[in-house]
């Protein structure tokens, strides 16, 4: 039986957070596409104002104010002006720390992931990045500050650990000097929905 995990949980500092989100449960019940479940096979550490990588270095604003809320909570944004993002609040109130939920394996629910995800000719391709992983599992901007704890989009820990040694590697997408030194990408190892 898959539990919902406490906000306790989600009470730490990113960097310990990430890596134990690795093998939960990314469950959305839609309200027209039912359940949709997905296993977190990728995610990335980011550390608010100590972090140049991170939407809260500078401080708060409209778009990143669910970064400074309470643990346990989704923080979605919109990047390149076409695709949502989906991260976990982590630590506690005002520190802006979030980790991104970068791919994860599908498993129920693949119907509509296929319908909103048309491109991806296969199973594996259909939430093997930050922003296929969102559309697949519609999750959009109207989520952001979702509560894991009580809404319709929750993780669950079905009694899968995370690996034991995760891959570790630098983070994705960052330029020179903006966070992409540290090791805060962790990975399910040879999981093929791991983003390329």
């Amino acid at each position: 039986m898959a539990r919902t995990l406490a906000r306790s949980f989600y009470a730490r500092e990113s960097v310990d957070l990430a890596p134990e989100l690795l093998n939960k449960l990314l469950v959305h019940r839609h309200p027209e596409a039912g359940r949709l479940v997905a296993r977190i096979v990728e995610v990335e550490a980011y550390c608010g104002s100590d972090d140049p990588g991170s939407h809260a270095y500078r401080g708060p604003t409209r778009r990143n104010a669910t970064m400074f809320g309470p643990p346990g909570r989704l923080y979605v944004y919109f990047t390149y002006g076409m695709h949502w993002c989906a991260n976990v609040v982590a630590h506690r109130d005002d520190d802006a720390s979030a980790v991104l939920l970068r791919a994860a394996a599908p498993l129920e629910g693949l119907e509509a992931m296929r319908r909103w995800r048309p491109k991806a000719r296969r199973e594996r391709d259909l939430c093997s990045g930050p922003a296929k992983l969102a559309q697949a599992l519609g999750i959009t901007g109207e989520h952001d500050g979702d509560d894991l704890v009580r809404g319709p989009i929750r993780i669950l820990d079905d009694g899968l650990p995370p690996p034991r040694r995760p891959g570790v590697s630098g983070r994705v997408g960052l330029s020179l000097g903006r966070g992409d030194e540290h090791l805060w990408r962790w990975f399910v190892p040879g999981d093929p929905n791991v983003s390329r």
